[in-house]
């Protein structure tokens, strides 16, 4: 099974992430792994991980080093994610660290379903493993349906002014997107359209959202990681989307 558009953009997206932590020398980019830019020597693992992205996001994009990328993608991705556990334990009641959370979870699916889908077709344990992924993704979805809902005023800040009819019709709009996937996602039904129109959405909030605001402060932080995550996300989401278009039902009546 060979998963195209998806793992080429999700590759690029490690790329664009490496170069943003390599040209700050700091991890700072990235809220939920502060904690390793605090330690002593912080320019050891902020290399570290730009290695590991450069070679997971050039290796990732062909497939005879697919599975090789994927691996190292998502150890990177998985460590970014642990490092968010610190954060939610401080404080739970604060649902931006459950979101980092997430966010990073779903980049680490999208690694898990690249990995499995180079297996071969016939194996019963890749089948397995692309499920868990699937599964991780869709319940990352449920995540990025709360985190909108819970801030919704931020979300509606985002959104251009300039777009009819206005930026909280878009907000709640969008949330409600965000929730219609994750229940297709989850049930399976009409799942290989949620993911297309997922993977969509999320395209175009690079396009109309974070790339605008790149190009009228390229030096914020936040402009930074807003562009370099959505990218790593819609990544994510397109490969559910390859994947979805080439397991076809299979995949769900297989797992009843």
């Amino acid at each position: 099974m060979r998963i195209d558009f998806g793992r080429r953009v999700f590759g690029v997206a490690a790329l664009a992430i490496a170069a943003c932590n390599v040209a700050r020398h700091d991890f700072n980019i990235w809220e939920q792994i502060q904690p390793l830019g605090n330690t002593p020597y912080r320019d050891i693992p902020v290399y570290v991980a730009a290695l590991l992205e450069i070679f997971g996001g050039l290796a990732i994009q062909w497939r005879r080093t697919a599975q090789a990328g994927a691996v190292a993608l998502g150890v990177i991705y998985l460590l970014f994610t642990l490092l968010s556990v610190p954060a939610i334990i401080h404080d739970p009641l604060v649902y931006n660290s459950w979101g980092d959370f997430f966010e990073q979870l779903s980049l680490v699916a999208g690694a898990i379903i690249v990995y499995a889908s180079f297996a071969p077709s016939d194996s019963a344990w890749a089948r397995t493993v692309m499920r868990v992924g699937y599964y991780c993704f869709a319940v990352c979805v449920v995540s990025f349906t709360l985190e909108q809902l819970f801030y919704l005023g931020v979300t509606a800040s985002f959104v251009p002014k300039w777009i009819p009819p206005g930026q909280m019709f878009w907000a709640l709009t969008t949330t409600l997107a965000f929730a219609l996937a994750a229940i297709s996602l989850l049930t399976g039904r009409q799942a290989p359209l949620a993911s297309k129109l997922l993977t969509l959405m999320l395209v175009l909030f690079g396009l109309l959202v974070w790339l605008p605001r790149l190009f009228i402060n390229p030096h914020s932080q936040v402009n930074l990681a807003g562009n370099t995550e959505n990218l790593a996300v819609a990544g994510a989401a397109w490969i559910v989307a390859d994947f979805l278009e080439r397991a076809g039902r299979s995949f769900f009546t297989q797992s009843e």
